[in-house]
């Protein structure tokens, strides 16, 4: 198992304290992730095939697009983009994405690979949570692996939903 050091607590409306990863260098972290499983929310509804991307852009911003297929993987191609910045360097692993400004909401690193290929992130709800790879397939030990650690810090891991991927990028 994996050990990490851990700093900076949100503490969600529901009252679920959770950590985020104090090692977190936003440069490897940089370049598109697949998403394997979330919990379901309306932003999403209806899209597999996930993916997020990542850009540093000059002013130290990160540009973020992502995009899914509608209702199956053959399906019309649907993407959003934002903007995420740390807003705290003492706090690395906590960022704030804009889809809208001046609205910017939580994005919390909770767990991630040394090698950065998989990572946990949440936010200030309990309501969100993502599992994302840096392939469109995740080993299933894995995988249960990080839902262990996310049932740890509190999460409700039955809402968890798997997002379908292409085999292959």
């Amino acid at each position: 198992m994996l050990l990490l050091f851990f700093s900076g607590y949100a503490v969600g409306q529901e009252g679920l304290a959770m950590k985020t990863v104090q090692n977190f260098e936003v440069k490897q972290f940089m370049g598109t992730w697949y998403e394997i499983a979330r919990f379901p929310h309306s932003f999403e509804r209806s899209l597999v095939g996930v993916t997020a991307t990542y850009r540093l852009k000059p002013n130290g911003n990160v540009e973020v697009v992502n995009q899914g297929y509608k209702n199956n993987l053959e399906g019309k191609l649907k993407s959003a983009k934002a903007f995420a910045k740390i807003p705290d360097a003492n706090e690395p692993g906590r960022l704030k994405v804009y889809f809208f400004w001046p609205f910017g909401a939580d994005y919390l690193i909770l767990d991630i690979d040394p090698n950065y290929q998989w990572v946990l992130v949440g936010s200030s709800s309990p309501k969100f949570l993502w599992i994302l790879n840096r392939a469109p397939q995740m080993d299933s030990e894995l995988f249960g692996t990080i839902v262990n650690k996310a049932r740890q810090l509190g999460y409700d891991i039955d809402k968890l939903e798997m997002v379908p991927q292409k085999e292959t990028p």
